[in-house]
């Protein structure tokens, strides 16, 4: 697949680091980036050029497909839920530095960061992504659209719902599930199961209370 062309979704910091991993795979090439932002149009990010989303578009649809480089989970899955109604294939992206496990099963649109781990029997999601250093360990279940920020330590048989943010250098222990839309803080140590769409913090991690506006 040398040479085939992807349009990246995003020109901002994590968007480098995801054209640095498509190139140094070698899989495909990068023909342009795409952002929302008008004021960013016609700048170069890493020597590509960008554009805006709707000319993007036209260009993956044309091209091997596209790949979205967002770390904001709810706008990273709209952008990819757009692109697949739109027939645009959506491509996996995994650092030549990650450790993947052949048995592991990673769905399109995921990024795999450098020094990242994916152990045995694993089963990522779409549009997943696996940030820097971040380890997921054997038998673990990661939904759509989940962030594992950089250093994050999933544990054995951990399962995380749609839309969850793992923070940089959380640990979750093994057997935990944590619900669609939850957060995990920085640093926290997860030792019980997490509801959806709550955010948890601290050692052991607790439920943070949302204050009254």
């Amino acid at each position: 697949m040398t040479g085939k062309h992807v349009v990246v979704f995003g020109a901002g910091g994590h968007a480098k680091v995801v054209v640095d991993c498509i190139r140094d795979e070698g899989a495909y090439q990068v023909s342009l980036l795409a952002d929302a932002d008008p004021a960013k149009a016609g700048r170069s990010v890493h020597g590509c050029v960008v554009v805006d989303e709707t000319q993007g578009m036209r260009t993956a649809g044309e091209q091997a497909g596209a790949i979205v480089a967002i770390g904001n989970n709810g706008v990273r899955a709209r952008i990819a839920q757009a692109l697949r109604a739109a027939g645009v294939r959506l491509v996996h992206v995994a650092h030549p530095s990650a450790v993947v496990s052949s048995s592991a099963r990673i769905a399109p649109g995921t990024v795999i960061m450098p020094g990242a781990v994916v152990n045995a029997d694993t089963v990522i999601g779409e549009d997943v992504i696996i940030n820097t250093r971040a380890s997921i360990d054997h038998d673990c279940v990661i939904g759509n659209c989940v962030h594992v920020a950089p250093g994050a330590t999933i544990c054995g048989g951990v399962r995380v719902g749609a839309g969850v943010l793992l923070g940089a250098g959380c640990v979750v222990l093994p057997g935990i599930s944590i619900g669609d839309g939850a957060t995990i803080a920085a640093g926290a140590i997860v030792t019980t199961d997490v509801p959806a769409q709550e955010t948890y913090a601290g050692n052991p991690a607790r439920k943070l209370e949302r204050r009254n506006e």
